[in-house]
């Protein structure tokens, strides 16, 4: 009880009306990607534009300060370069081609003018530990500056949500999640706590974690709850009764 009193007075939830369209919409993970069709590339968002799917993606910073659409910090697993994303300008990356097609890297400001409000967009801010948040909140920022296309910006780092409440509070944001080796009194303490810092309109929650009475006492309040990453049916069912839509890839999808 007193958690959920606290939970109310430090993130308090959305207004529905503003949160709504998140539950409308299956979101493919990465875009639409599989065989021949990269993760985070313009093909794969074309097929989930093309299937009216939302979209979900990722985001690194280049070393001059733009937001790259890429998962990985380094480019080793998903083109035929090496090294840190970090350590390379956005001209140079928008260069590089994804293994397996023809696609090359994204800015954002590019995969905004691809999808151009026609279906929804999730944007995830890679962070870590030791990592400087602030540049690649400004980056996002500055991308999405004029963009009237439904989005919202989510990361595992409560500290990105919390940026965008304070700087950017139009911008509907969301704190991922996941209790793995956090199952104790403890891990519970710590999820309140971070979601107390992030302030988030939403939760995108691990579907192994799921049913979760955390994620559930957060949708019964009116935080729209999205589950990642749902594969197959099975985990497809598991969603639809433990959250409000799917961040899924495969038949995950269907």
């Amino acid at each position: 009880m007193i958690l959920t009193l606290l939970d109310r007075w430090r993130a308090p939830a959305a207004d529905a009306g503003r949160v709504g369209w998140m539950r409308e919409y299956r979101y493919a993970h990465r875009g639409l990607h599989g065989a021949g069709v990269p993760e985070n590339s313009p093909s794969a968002f074309a097929l989930a534009i093309e299937a009216g799917t939302g979209i979900e993606c990722d985001i690194q910073r280049s070393s001059d300060g733009r937001a790259m659409v890429f998962h990985d910090w380094e480019l080793d697993r998903l083109t035929g370069e090496s090294g840190p994303v970090a350590q390379r300008p956005a001209s140079a990356l928008a260069q590089i081609q994804l293994t397996g097609s023809a696609d090359r890297m994204l800015t954002l400001e590019a995969l905004l003018d691809q999808v151009a409000g026609r279906v929804p967009l999730l944007i995830e801010v890679k962070s870590r530990r030791d990592y400087r948040i602030v540049p690649s909140c400004l980056a996002v920022r500055r991308a999405l500056e004029g963009y009237r296309g439904q989005h919202a910006v989510m990361s595992f780092d409560p500290r990105v949500s919390r940026w965008f409440a304070v700087h950017s509070p139009h911008t509907i944001r969301g704190l991922v999640v996941t209790e793995e080796h956090g199952k104790s009194l403890a891990g519970s303490i710590r999820r309140h706590a971070a979601l107390w810092h992030a302030r988030p309109d939403f939760l995108a929650y691990d579907i192994r974690d799921l049913p979760s009475r955390f994620a559930a006492s957060q949708r019964a309040r009116g935080l729209p709850v999205l589950s990642w990453t749902v594969r197959d049916e099975e985990l497809l069912a598991r969603a639809a009764e433990h959250a409000d839509a799917p961040i899924a890839e495969g038949t995950g999808l269907v």
